[in-house]
């Protein structure tokens, strides 16, 4: 299979209104057109070097989660295709294929959606310093990487580039986005990585925590950004799994885990990444497309 690289897309007469950490968001019209570039950050730091073909398995995987999860709440897709995307687009027909989404315009909600199955990461930390998780207080003697009694929605702060996201509680979120739009994004996040973890265990893998994003639309709440990808999620092979200890994952953990090895920082500049590490990260998030969806990359 030929191997892509996009660093950074450049649609020039399109009017770019940001370039986030993978994703490259234009406005045209009265939408968006969202490009996702094969960059991948580690603790919010944007690595140098890029992971061929990444842009690509997360549209692919993301387009994949929509439609499953389109029973629960509607999502921002209009096309992925871009034969469908308006005239100004064509030329860079090419460059979009399998890698971009023209969506509806939404107000995003300032608030990260984030629902924990499995007790990991920042997660098991917290629980050690103080027997809880984003201030929710959970039993004694539970392991690294446990399964939870229950999935908890513990919701953060949305960070801009560089700056750490930060676990609020429910009630914080509530004054940020209004009681009842925070109940809903609650239950909606709950219900969906709910349904994902049973689809994905039934295929091999453990979706252990993920977030989400919403946005309102026409006065619609509706789901936003990218759903269930090694990028936005923990994802473990169940064949292996053993509470007490932490678990080969299919996600992005393994470059942060190599980035711990070498003793970085976490600050930028990032270091060169050997391509043994370029290649391995690729194959984990081609095995997660392939496991969870049952498709190669298109």
């Amino acid at each position: 299979m030929s191997t892509e690289i996009l660093r950074e897309s450049n649609l020039e007469g399109i009017q770019l209104l940001k370039r986030g950490k993978v994703r490259d968001i234009y406005e045209v019209e009265d939408m968006l057109l969202i490009v996702a570039s094969d960059r991948i950050s580690a603790y919010d730091v944007v690595m140098d070097d890029p992971i061929p073909d990444k842009g690509r398995i997360l549209t692919q995987m993301s387009l994949f989660w929509f439609e499953k999860v389109a029973h629960i709440i509607p999502n921002h897709v209009v096309s992925y295709d871009p034969k469908d995307y308006p005239s100004v687009c064509q030329p860079y027909a090419d460059q979009l294929k399998g890698r971009s989404m023209l969506v509806k315009k939404a107000e995003p909600l300032p608030v990260e959606c984030i629902v924990r199955g499995y007790l990991a990461g920042s997660g098991w930390k917290e629980y050690l310093e103080k027997g809880s998780v984003c201030g929710i207080d959970l039993p004694p003697d539970l392991k690294e990487s446990q399964e939870l009694p229950e999935a908890l929605f513990t919701p953060s702060t949305k960070a801009e580039g560089g700056i750490h996201d930060e676990n609020i509680p429910f009630e914080k979120a509530a004054e940020l986005l209004g009681q009842e739009i925070a109940e809903k994004v609650k239950a909606y996040s709950l219900a969906i990585y709910e349904f994902g973890r049973a689809y994905a265990r039934e295929r091999g893998i453990i979706i252990a925590d993920t977030k989400f994003e919403f946005g309102i639309h026409d006065g619609q709440l509706i789901l936003i950004d990218e759903v269930l990808t090694p990028d936005s999620s923990r994802f473990w092979p169940a064949e292996e799994y053993e509470p007490g200890r932490p678990q080969r994952s299919f996600d992005k953990q393994f470059l942060r885990d190599y980035l711990t090895e070498i003793g970085w920082g976490k600050q930028p500049p990032p270091p060169k990444l050997p391509q043994e590490i370029i290649d391995k990260t690729r194959e984990k998030y081609l095995d997660a497309l392939r496991m969870l969806t049952g498709q190669q990359l298109d």
